[in-house]
């Protein structure tokens, strides 16, 4: 029976030799993820258990991330709780400010994401490490609570879509402005529990950090997950990373799929969302004359050191608009110390912006970036739902790291080549 490259991995963590779409299975895990949003509420469902150890300290990771450096008491005994925890049980893959980085990038460059494995993180967009060539999905809670008892989780199966990118990408054109190109084709319900599988020739062609936006951003059409099969690009990022074995999987020829979508990239310009979805699309030239209050650069989509060189190559030599807030995102210890050690970081001081820690805190309007009535933000991150990043009245519109560096320079959404 032909397979997808989802169901492959599925029917083997099942112990099948094949799943079908829409079957209930259970499959053992590779890793749980939680931060200190998501931990604390399964961890005290995790001690009500009783039980004495969980499943495997080295297949748990806890990454507070969201309100670190703690920035009030409560986010302090969230993070005290995960510390506890990690202490309690031998965790050992708990990371704490100077080790810590947002979730979803550190945990591939750190080599505990694989190709093949299967992951449950308490954060929708869990769905990054589909990248690697892993079925990767967000979960509740209580479902990582389950998994650090069981070692196991239960699917539906979900049916598979491809996307089929093929032509030349254009100058300044990014996965970023792939996935928001696709979002605006299909809605922000258009892929609804489904495996979203990326493919083609600009694939195959794109550098890691933009193969994990796109899958990244699945969630965002409202993925079960997003899928690429690994390839040398793939193996190329895996192998200086990973401290154990993994198998590759790739979907078969005759694999059926519930839909088949082909883009011709060379007609996709840089994108902008416009509020208050993803799916709000706009190419850069139709965008008009949007002012912004704050430009911000980073997240678990774009805070990678590509995303960093791509900004300082807009913003180098030049100042942003006196009127517009930028701040920047290192996602990781890793990628601030690059970041430093070729000179970004200069850049962006030049440049009148600030440069902050890793941290979740200004994409989900938790602190670092917070904004106020009626300000308007453009902004790397994933989401610009009502209220996303600050005030209820504020707006957010999402791009990517070319376009946020020159917009904050223009002190309106606008494009590099403006400049």
């Amino acid at each position: 029976m032909p397979q997808t490259i989802t169901e492959k991995i599925l029917a083997a963590h099942a112990g099948r030799e094949t799943v079908a779409p829409g079957e209930l299975i259970n499959v053992r895990i590779d890793m749980a993820l939680a931060n200190d949003i998501t931990a604390p509420i399964a961890i005290d469902l995790f001690e009500k258990s009783r039980v004495e150890s969980v499943f495997d300290p080295e297949k748990i990771a806890l990454v507070p991330d969201h309100f670190v450096p703690n920035k009030d008491i409560r986010s302090a005994v969230q993070v005290q709780a995960m510390r506890t925890f990690a202490r309690k049980y031998h965790i050992k893959h708990f990371f704490e400010l100077g080790e810590m980085g947002i979730e979803h990038v550190l945990l591939p460059e750190k080599g505990l994401v694989l190709p093949g494995d299967v992951v449950i993180g308490a954060d929708s967009h869990t769905c990054t490490y589909g990248a690697l060539g892993s079925f990767a999905t967000g979960v509740g809670s209580t479902d990582i609570a389950a998994a650090m008892i069981t070692g196991e989780a239960w699917f539906k199966v979900p049916e598979s879509i491809k996307f089929i990118y093929h032509g030349r990408l254009g100058k300044w054109v990014s996965g970023k402005d792939l996935i928001l190109y696709t979002i605006g084709d299909i809605g922000v319900d258009g892929a609804t529990y489904r495996a979203m599988e990326f493919t083609g020739d600009v694939i195959k062609g794109l550098a890691m950090a933009d193969r994990m936006t796109m899958a990244n951003m699945a969630i965002e059409a409202g993925a079960k997950s997003g899928i690429i099969a690994p390839d040398e690009v793939t193996l190329d990022y895996i192998k200086p990373r990973a401290k154990r074995s993994f198998e590759s999987y790739t979907s078969d020829p005759d694999a059926a799929y519930a839909d088949v979508r082909t883009y011709d990239v060379s007609n996709i310009e840089p994108q902008v969302a416009f509020p208050f979805l993803p799916e709000n699309t706009r190419g850069i030239s139709t965008v008009g004359t949007v002012p912004i209050d704050q430009a911000v650069i980073g997240s678990c989509t774009n805070g990678r050191i590509e995303d960093l060189r791509v900004a300082a190559r807009v913003l180098n030599g030049r100042a942003i608009d006196k009127n517009v807030r930028l701040i920047i995102v290192p996602a990781t210890p890793a990628v601030y110390r690059q970041a430093m050690a070729e000179g970004l970081l200069e850049i962006f001081l030049a440049a009148k912006g600030i440069v902050s820690p890793p941290t979740c805190g200004p994409c989900l309007g938790g602190f670092m970036g917070v904004l106020g009535p009626g300000e308007r933000a453009v902004s790397t991150t994933n989401r610009n739902f009502v209220g996303r990043m600050g005030h209820t009245t504020s707006e957010v519109y999402l791009a990517n790291p070319a376009v946020a560096a020159a917009s904050a320079i223009l002190g309106r959404i606008g494009s590099p080549e403006e400049l």
